[in-house]
């Protein structure tokens, strides 16, 4: 057919209608003859072209584009007891032989919260995979757990092949860092379920311990020792109150960064150190410092006949959070239940496993300081 004509003379032979009681023609009398004939100038409306996804607004060649970018990536972080490439319907993973005698799984999901509104208006794409892969991952480890392997899910209204790779990118050098596999995830192209150029994130990651060496507070008495792991900045908790004080404040200097950008610093993962602080000394707690501060999630890790004292004399919490308690004139109890304030991992150990602790971490780059201990009689947490 002619595109530019959308109309079309169909020229077939359709039921008239008629009877016709006759001997002629070979129809017997008084059967029913039908008579056929050409229906002409008859139009029917038709489309110029077919539509296709992409019209819709999906772009599976996008699709295909992505995932050779980010084959290499992901091959980067594969582990010996990966048993699958990218593009089956589900990845596997043998648990390593012999390594475990009894291993328990551990699981974990979590996402970034409003950090990804920042990374989209800065066009910083490249790091807030590792936050993602830090928020997950740093969860599980407070159980003692191992990150075994990470699945990803990338959302977005119109997909940026350039924007995801750097995103993907991202995760995989989170993975490397925990030393988990990237096995697998999902991009979802979802057209007007996102603005352009907004994306959403969520990773799943899956981890393993011994039984007997699950880490679950219950051991923890009066007496036993905080010890405070520095983090790198907000993480990826409180972004909506930091954004907000950048509308308000402007978004003036740290240490010569825009606020903004010393706002991106990536999470950090304390997988190795934490393991191996664990396989020195006896930890007994391990709480991660995420939304809710100290205030709020330490108490998730001790027993409920005993507090923690924290000596905020202890530590520096650093220039991002000076400046966000100065420019957004935040009180410290509303500071201490946002913020991380500069501690984004707390182990519980022994007072005689202090020294030995503190050398472990810092033997991995870890900066860290007795910022406190376990008193009897149930309570907040209170700040010395």
């Amino acid at each position: 057919m002619n595109s530019s004509n959308v109309r079309q003379i169909i020229d077939r032979p359709v039921l008239a209608g008629h009877r016709e009681s006759v001997s002629k023609g070979g129809f017997p009398i008084g059967a029913q003859r039908l008579l056929y004939r050409p229906l002409r100038n008859c139009h029917l409306s038709m489309a110029q072209k077919y539509l296709t996804y992409k019209d819709a607004g999906v772009d599976i060649d996008a699709g295909n584009a992505l995932v050779e970018r980010i084959k290499p990536l992901v091959a980067a972080t594969r582990r010996p007891e990966v048993m699958a490439g990218l593009g089956g319907f589900g990845g596997m993973f043998a648990l390593p032989q012999g390594r475990y005698r009894e291993p328990v799984l551990v699981s974990g999901t979590d996402g970034v919260g409003t950090k990804l509104k920042l990374a989209q208006q800065l066009q910083r794409h490249d790091t807030i995979g590792v936050d993602l892969v830090a928020m997950c991952v740093n969860d599980i480890l407070v159980q003692g757990a191992e990150p075994l392997f990470f699945l990803d899910y990338f959302a977005c209204g119109r997909l940026d092949v350039d924007v995801a790779a750097d995103v993907v990118k991202g995760i995989a050098d989170g993975c490397k860092q925990a030393g988990a596999a990237l096995i697998g995830g999902e991009t979802a192209e979802m057209p007007d379920m996102y603005a352009e150029g907004e994306y959403d994130l969520a990773g799943f990651c899956v981890g393993a311990v011994e039984r007997d060496g699950i880490i679950d507070g219950s051991s923890i008495e009066a007496g036993d020792v905080l010890v405070g792991i520095r983090s790198t900045g907000p993480h990826s908790n409180g972004y909506s109150l930091i954004r907000k004080v950048i509308e308000v404040a402007g978004d003036s200097m740290i240490d010569g960064v825009p606020a903004s950008q010393a706002m991106l610093a990536p999470t950090r993962i304390y997988v190795q150190p934490v393991l191996a602080l664990i396989d020195e000394v006896s930890v007994k707690g391990l709480a991660h410092i995420t939304g809710g501060g100290i205030t709020e999630n330490l108490p998730r890790v001790i027993p409920q006949s005993t507090h923690a004292e924290i000596d905020t004399s202890s530590w520096d919490r650093g220039p991002v959070f000076d400046w966000l308690a100065d420019a957004g004139n935040i009180a410290i109890d509303e500071m201490r239940r946002t913020f991380n304030c500069g501690i984004g991992m707390v182990a519980i150990v022994a007072a005689s496993d202090l020294a030995r602790s503190l050398s472990v971490l810092t033997e991995h780059g870890e900066d860290a300081w007795a910022v406190g201990r376990i008193a009897d009689g149930t309570g907040p947490v209170r700040y010395l």
